[in-house]
């Protein structure tokens, strides 16, 4: 289950050291956007173009072929036309969403990440899963355990995408606590989020679950 850990936490560790470094306000992904209100997402630097998901096929809001996308956090995924929209048809880079963290208490608690499209963009959720991980050390790198999954995941205005992180899964008294957890859309994404968890977590063999539209399929538990 936890195979592809080590290349994952390779990943997150030079991810969660620039974290660090990030600038004191949040770059929108299209210039004319700002920040909703009310986002427990940490700061991030303006991504380059090219990040997130891979899947160039065609869908019906996409973008126009050969336009440049103003959505630094996003990669075009279609050669259809949008009435040059920006931001339409892209595959979404982690900063051009905003995060909220809610803490949940079914399967002995659990943080629910509720991820939203920034104001004016439409992206794709083109990977099932969040890399997902407690600081920078790979054992605080959260394991998936393949529940929920819609590929891909449209957001735009008021869609949603939910996922699950369950910071602690031994019975031990084991365990570092963090008051953050960070999350990216894609392990090659420059621009991970650092988000303000309600509370202080115990972490010992994090895992986190795939993105879904329906909360109720994104309750980490281990099968």
């Amino acid at each position: 289950m936890r195979s592809r850990l080590a290349a994952r936490s390779a990943r997150l560790v030079l991810a969660a050291a620039a974290v660090t470094a990030l600038a004191a306000t949040t770059t929108a992904c299209n210039p004319d956007d700002g920040s909703d209100a009310g986002s427990t997402v940490a700061p991030s630097a303006a991504a380059s173009a090219g990040t997130g998901g891979s899947d160039n096929s065609s869908t019906g809001d996409s973008g126009s072929s050969g336009s440049d996308s103003n959505s630094s956090g996003s990669t075009d995924k279609s050669d259809s036309g949008d009435g040059g929209k920006s931001g339409y048809g892209q595959s979404c880079g982690t900063n051009d969403l905003d995060f909220t963290v809610t803490s949940e208490s079914q399967a002995g608690g659990y943080y629910r990440v509720t991820a939203k499209a920034k104001s004016g963009i439409t992206c794709y959720l083109d990977i099932n899963t969040p890399t997902v991980s407690f600081g920078s050390d790979a054992d605080g790198v959260a394991s998936p355990v393949g529940q929920g999954g819609e590929d891909p995941i449209k957001l735009t205005g008021s869609a949603v995408a939910y996922t699950g992180i369950n910071p602690k899964t031994t019975d031990s008294n084991d365990g570092t606590e963090f008051e953050n957890v960070i999350i990216a859309v894609a392990e090659e994404d420059p621009n991970p989020a650092e988000l303000k968890l309600p509370d202080t977590a115990t972490v010992d063999k994090p895992i986190v679950t795939n993105w879904s539209t329906n909360p109720s399929e994104t309750i980490p538990v281990i099968v």
